[in-house]
């Protein structure tokens, strides 16, 4: 007999390599979250505001281990900041740098 819909473990691996990496997608939300006020200057403060927004959204629910691992890796890929940059101007290079992590 054959099956008619497709294996749970098949459609969960096909997930995991097609969607971005909860660091990925830390970064993007970050991006979002700068858009919104895209001519002000970018902050240190502004980027973390961002990035803890991020992480509550993505990685609540996660086990320990994967929000640990998932913040490291983001935080790792963080560009650096430019000192006369806008938040717009740093929220292409956070999705440039969200990419790169895959």
């Amino acid at each position: 007999m054959e099956r008619t819909e497709p294996d749970p473990v098949d459609v969960a691996l096909r997930v995991l390599l097609t969607e971005p990496s909860y660091a990925a997608q830390m970064l993007i939300v970050t991006a979002r979250m700068l858009e919104m006020d895209h001519t002000s200057p970018i902050t240190a403060q502004a980027r973390e505001h961002a990035m803890t927004t991020a992480a509550d959204i993505i990685l609540t629910g996660l086990p320990e281990a994967v929000t640990h691992e998932s913040l490291q890796r983001a935080h790792r890929a963080l560009p650096p900041l430019a000192p006369a940059g806008t938040r717009g101007q740093h929220a292409l290079l956070l999705r440039q740098a969200a990419r790169s992590l895959g």
